[in-house]
């Protein structure tokens, strides 16, 4: 699916066919491409009513209320119009903004904002063009993130003694995980498609790479969710119980000498992030975060590629305008040219 970024309603227009109406501009921004649609109040009513019994409750916005005569003010009340374009615009955004996204991940919001969707009606794309794999590799990269913040949750939990909210936060992180694998392979075939549609060989190999550290990424988290940590932190107990110096002098003996070694830096500091983690809970989150780092690399690596094709259009188009620049001034001076000659010959007729 296309991740949706923002939207807004810039403006509205009167329509005169098939009967005079007024219709909003509705302008939708992804991640990688926007686009626009145009949208009666009417409209609106029918996609709350079809939330509505799609998820089974009202979305968390309300529409602006009808006027009455509205059939005949709209037209000619700009006041009206604009309180109708802002509470318009506030309730989609109250839908994308939603803690829960149920509203915004059903098949009637997404057909009404015009996201590209399967022909079954429900779910993710089965073919894409260019942009669109881009937006479905950048929806499966927010999933997993949101997979690897339940897993940290879950051995946070399991760390502080929480066993129920653990489990819990096991369970959401399984939950999400459903379908990703089937939504990665869709994107490798749609990659095989793309290749021959004629995407050049660079940027398919590009795509082959970030594809194949999403699969990766995807199986150590299904390992992770269905594997019970080995490890666990000790009691706080046992932390701070003092060892008899009796027991220390059996082990090490009379004769101890602390080495002498430097210390470059400071000591690392405990943070509110590690402190309820063991040796291992900190690996894992050190492994997380050095691969958001690279994914984020990738992201950016995609927005500084389009961004040299940009500019190479950009250059191609100023160099064509300067060239027939060029012939414009070369066609002005020839006819001046002429011009000048005409002139001469009246000027000896005269």
């Amino acid at each position: 699916m296309t991740a949706i970024q923002a939207v807004h309603i810039r403006g509205y227009e009167e329509r005169s066919s098939p009967k005079p109406h007024t219709v909003y501009r509705i302008e939708i921004q992804a991640h990688v491409r926007s686009w626009q649609m145009w949208r009666r109040y009417s409209e609106f009513d029918d996609l709350h009513t079809e939330l509505t019994k799609a998820v089974g409750s009202p979305p968390p916005g309300a529409l602006p209320p009808k006027h009455k005569f509205a059939f005949i003010r709209s037209r000619t009340d700009t006041k009206l119009l604009e309180e109708r374009r802002s509470g318009l615009e506030g309730y989609l955004r109250a839908i994308l903004s939603a803690r829960e996204d149920q509203w915004r991940e059903s098949f009637p919001f997404k057909e009404f904002l015009g996201v590209p969707v399967s022909r079954q009606g429900i779910g993710p794309p089965t073919q894409f063009t260019a942009s669109t794999w881009l937006d479905e590799h950048i929806e499966l990269q927010t999933r997993i993130r949101a997979v690897r913040a339940d897993i940290n949750k879950r051995d946070a939990l399991s760390d502080c003694g929480d066993i129920a909210g653990s489990h819990a936060a096991n369970v959401a992180a399984k939950a999400k995980l459903a379908g990703i694998s089937t939504r990665i392979s869709t994107l490798e075939k749609g990659l095989e498609d793309l290749g021959l549609s004629g995407m050049s060989e660079g940027e398919l190999q590009r795509r082959t790479d970030i594809a194949a550290r999403l699969r990766d990424d995807h199986e150590k988290l299904t390992r992770m969710v269905t594997v019970a940590r080995q490890t666990s932190r000790p009691s706080a107990g046992t932390l701070n119980t003092p060892v008899p110096e009796t027991d220390r002098e059996a082990l090490l003996g009379t004769n101890v000498f602390k080495p002498v070694t430097r210390v470059f830096g400071a000591q690392p500091k405990e943070t509110e992030q590690t402190r309820p983690l063991d040796n291992h809970g900190i690996f894992t989150m050190q492994q997380v975060q050095m691969q958001e780092q690279d994914q984020q690399l990738a992201e950016l690596s995609t927005i500084l590629q389009r961004q040299k094709h940009l500019g190479m259009a950009i250059s191609n188009e100023i160099g064509t305008q300067i060239e027939l620049l060029d012939d414009l001034s070369n066609d002005v001076d020839r006819v001046g040219g002429k011009l000048t000659t005409t002139n001469r010959q009246l000027n000896r007729l005269g």
